[in-house]
């Protein structure tokens, strides 16, 4: 008879098992115990039993001889008359978390406003001064000195001190700092007069962080350019010495300054445009792109004496310029080549067509439209094409731009902004794009600034690296020019903003409120997300930061299994009301699949564009324990060493004050329920909670201290953590000897308690039958073996755990007197990590129904024999492998594959993914026009000739009259 071999197979999801086939069952009775080693505690209805095990271990059937835990069940007996079991009101709770959330927002949009009236109050009084000498801390040469060791110029001694509420950056409270796009001058009269008067909004930044401590980031960014920021903080320059950052481009001044708005592009690729009047227009385009945000909408045509769509499957129709858009169509910019004649009749008739059709479907802004011509010259002023597709009304407004030097045709395209409502700019520079494409957001924002309406205007989820690295949105408001000498001018003076991490929203969930698996997010009006658990941030390709500006993930990738859009559509739409779907989840970074319920409820946010919802999973999710201590009893076992609460939650909001800043959340519970700091903000009902959990717990600290003291019981059996976790986020460790790792530490981010998850190990307990335990290997290679029975586990020694395992196989005996054993890994290849963006994904389950199975192998002409047992009590699973072929160069799944969603990517889906415009709210606020503008204002790079200024008196004469 053949030898046979014992392997490990440490399969994506689930650890298998490999012993002698011949004696399967024979060992069931060696099997090994953990009896010194296992934390008794049947914790009925709060706490969930498992058993899991890091490392790679081998394991026969587990018989597990409990500890007597007489302690709890008589600790428990005190209380069990006040138990109860309460049903979860998932509307309830999604409508006090949109409460919540709605004065968070407010708090911090009245912080904006504030800065509003203060920087138009300040540019009021300041009198324009081109001759103004004056000296402000750059955000780049503040600390800076020269070869002789003095301040350079706008550097100075600005005074840094480190604030962990600032990322760890180092920061002055007391003063803003000043960051110039690189390409404009320091020194230049409309910066320095800008800096002067703005120099106002310091004593309202400090104010501001007064009245709440939980602000961060304030900013003005100026029609200038400068971006004022507070608190000051030092910037850097990029490898090449360049900071790229131009407030004016980002979208939270975009959309602050401008309303929503359609854009037709075009680009003149006629012969006389080679070169670099054709690299100049790329770059143009692409800088337009940069201005338009997710409420807007574009194409692009280039034109010859034809009429070319740069992306042709978008033929007659407009996209949201979101992110994915804007990218597709740069990529097809480098395409675009040079020849023929320009018929720019044709073009702008083509453009005027679509924005008509596209307006009168309602799909797109139904707001502003305009037309971006890019071109080296027009021979004529076309005024047969306005007159029939944009005179009277001339609800489209055009802004050409003369690329190159010679200005023989800058008079026509002139004459044709201003009889437009447009804006001329000539750019004969790459260095001169930036600038010139900024003014045409000067007069869009027109009709808003003479209506003098400051819309709060609130971004989607975002990172921008230049500011602040974590995700973030922004509420943003336009700042006016209130002179009356400019005010049918409609001068934006620029847009101010403040930031607020999405960790401070998720520290408003009430996590004990909606369970293991629950959760809570919340979408913009267009369908993005703003706060989700499986919003995962794209990292650049191999390195460990998130790219610049990500934002725009949908509601419907994440939510993949609502395939007609129910939830999302609701929920754009603002609506209040309930869904659900049954859903397969993630944990474990992927790895793990688990199928359930979900029950969905959602409602709006009120004065944002946000709505909120929350997710309940039926069975775990739907009941929430309840029971009652003594106040003294509790405060007591909460402050015991032992005991820890999770760092993300809020138990007492300690950020809203100053003065609270300094506590830990057990210090703020104790000076709030003893009455010594009643105006603390505290959620006294999970409070409650939390003492009951650490009054029931509290026998297992004796208990843990009673194994650590008795070495004769504990001296062989590997144990080094013991730890336990409830659904009010307290922990209990103990540590039996000292470890190095992370698990159980703020780096072990699926190891504790989270603001959106439980931890992994308490997840994959809950979804285990009742009375078994869980075993868990890791993917990578561990040095120790993590042991958990429900919410309370143990840490081993990998090469404890091992020994036992060979030990009791060893003892089994073949049917030919031998039973050879090896302990050799074999590591499954292949993808065992989700990362952003998967649409499709394999995750591995087992099927419990199935007790045994077999099966054979064929590689290499041999065919080999295996028996897959599962082992009472657990997940694991006993495989027996006959070992006479060499099958090494084969990976055996062993476990069904579920594929969470897969699209196929090829030409033909992805025109249809560009045309398919899925379900958003449009902005309330819409500002096309106004009749008190001034269309004379259109354009400043040449002067009219006597004739055209004559043929354009009449249209600006009539448009007053309107």
């Amino acid at each position: 008879m053949h030898s046979l071999q014992i392997q490990l197979h440490p399969l994506p999801g689930h650890p298998t098992w490999t012993s002698p086939a011949n004696q399967r069952g024979r060992c069931d009775h060696q099997s090994f115990y953990l009896r010194n080693g296992l934390i008794s505690l049947e914790i009925s209805l709060r706490l969930n039993y498992a058993l899991h095990v890091t490392g790679h271990t081998a394991v026969a059937p587990v018989s597990a001889t409990l500890y007597d835990s007489s302690g709890y069940f008589q600790k428990y007996k005190e209380f069990e008359k006040s138990v109860r079991v309460e049903e979860i009101d998932g509307m309830k709770v999604v409508k006090n978390l949109a409460v919540k959330m709605e004065e968070m927002f407010r708090r911090k949009a009245e912080a904006t406003r504030r800065l509003v009236e203060a920087a138009e109050e300040a540019h009021h009084q300041h009198e324009e001064n081109p001759d103004l000498q004056y000296e402000y801390f750059n955000a780049v040469l503040i600390n800076e000195v020269d070869e002789e060791g003095n301040n350079v110029e706008l550097g100075g001694e600005f005074i840094l001190e480190p604030s962990d509420h600032f990322n760890n950056l180092s920061v002055n409270l007391s003063l803003s700092v000043v960051q110039v796009p690189t390409n404009m001058y320091n020194k230049d009269p409309d910066i320095v007069n800008g800096v002067y008067w703005s120099e106002a909004l310091n004593k309202v930044f400090v104010d501001n962080f007064e009245r709440d401590p939980t602000l961060i980031w304030q900013y003005f960014g100026s029609a200038k350019g400068f971006f004022r920021q507070y608190p000051g903080v030092k910037w850097h320059p990029d490898e090449h010495g360049v900071i790229g950052f131009d407030c004016r481009n980002r979208k939270w001044y975009i959309q602050a300054a401008t309303s929503p708005k359609d854009v037709v592009i075009l680009v003149d690729v006629s012969g006389s445009m080679k070169g670099l009047r054709l690299t100049i227009a790329r770059q143009t385009v692409s800088s337009i792109l940069d201005t338009l945000g997710d409420d807007d909408f574009f194409n692009i045509i280039a034109y010859n004496q034809e009429i070319h769509y740069v992306e042709p499957c978008l033929n007659g129709t407009l996209v949201r310029a979101d992110r994915t858009n804007k990218d597709h169509f740069r990529e097809h910019l480098d395409k675009l080549f040079a020849k023929g004649i320009g018929l720019l009749g044709d073009a702008l008739t083509e453009a005027f067509m679509i924005l008509s059709d596209f307006n009168q479907t309602g799909r797109g802004s139904v707001c502003s439209q305009a037309i971006m011509l890019v071109t080296d010259g027009a021979t004529e002023m076309y005024d047969d094409v306005f007159e029939k597709y944009n005179w009277p009304e001339r609800k489209v407004r055009l802004f050409p731009y003369l690329i190159g030097r010679e200005s023989a045709f800058a008079d026509n395209l002139k004459w044709m902004a201003c009889a437009n409502k447009g804006y001329f700019s000539q750019i004969s520079t790459l260095a001169d794009v930036q600038e010139n494409v900024m003014r045409y957001l000067h007069v869009m924002s027109r009709p808003k600034v003479i209506d003098h309406e400051h819309d709060t205007v609130w971004t989607e989820a975002y990172v921008d690296s230049a500011v602040s690295p974590t995700l973030t949105t922004t509420v943003a408001m336009p700042v006016f020019s209130t002179k009356n000498e400019t005010k049918n001018q409609g001068i934006l003076l620029g847009v101010v903003g403040t930031d607020i991490p999405l960790q401070e929203l998720m520290k408003l969930i009430p996590k004990h409120m909606l369970g293991i698996h629950g959760y809570a997010f919340a979408i913009t009006n267009n369908g993005y997300i703003l706060i989700h658990p499986d919003l995962r941030p794209l990292y650049q390709e191999g390195q460990k930061r998130r790219k610049p500006n990500y934002s725009s993930v949908d509601l419907s990738e994440v939510e993949w299994e609502d395939k007609d859009g129910i939830l999302r559509n609701a929920m754009v739409n603002r609506r209040t009301g309930t869904f659900s779907m049954e859903v397969k989840k993630t944990v474990d970074r992927g790895r793990r699949v688990l199928k359930m319920h979900n029950d969905y409820y959602y409602t709006d946010i009120k004065g944002t564009p946000f709505s909120v919802g929350v997710a309940l999973s039926r069975g775990h999710g739907k009941y929430f324990f309840r029971g009652n201590v003594s106040l003294e009893a509790g405060l007591r076992d909460l402050e015991q060493p032992d005991v820890a609460l999770a760092d993300e939650w809020t138990y007492c909001n300690i950020e809203e004050e100053h003065e609270h800043r300094h506590l830990t959340q057990i210090q703020a519970i104790k000076l709030f329920m003893t009455g010594r700091r009643p105006h603390l903000k505290c959620d006294r009902e999970l409070i409650q909670e939390v003492l009951f959990d650490a009054v029931v717990t509290a026998p297992l600290e004796a208990y843990w201290t009673g194994l650590a003291l008795n070495k004769s019981e504990n001296s062989d059996k590997g144990v080094e953590i013991a730890f336990l976790g409830t659904r009010t986020g307290l922990s209990r460790t103990n540590l039996f000897v000292p470890v190095d790792q992370d698990f159980l530490t703020a780096e072990d981010k699926e190891g504790v308690f989270n603001a959106d998850h439980f931890p992994l190990w308490y997840k994959r307990a809950a979804e285990q039958v009742p009375g078994t335990f869980v075993y868990s290997i890791p993917f990578s290679t561990a040095h120790f073996c993590l042991v958990l029975l429900s919410a309370v586990g143990i840490q081993m020694k990998l090469e404890y755990f091992q020994k036992k395992f060979w030990t009791a196989c060893r003892q089994c005996t073949a049917l030919d007197g031998k039973c050879s054993i090896s302990c050799d890994n074999e590591r499954s290849r292949g993808k065992t990590m989700m990362v952003p963006c998967d649409t499709e994904y394999p995750a591995f389950v087992s099927e419990r129904t199935i007790k045994e199975t077999t099966g054979n192998i064929e590689c290499g002409g041999c065919i080999r024999s295996f028996v897959i047992q599962q082992i009472p009590s657990s997940n694991l699973f006993m495989v027996v492998v006959d070992n006479k072929c060499d099958c090494s160069s084969n990976h055996i799944l062993l476990i069904y594959s579920y594929t969470l969603d897969s699209f196929e990517h090829n030409e033909s889906l992805k025109c249809e993914r560009l045309k398919y415009q899925k379900d958003r709210k449009k902005p309330e606020s819409c500002h096309p026009f106004h009749p008190e503008e001034n269309a004379m204002e259109c354009g400043s790079a040449t002067r009219f000739s006597s004739p055209l200024a004559a043929a354009l008196l009449p249209l600006i004469t009539a448009t007053i009259s309107r």
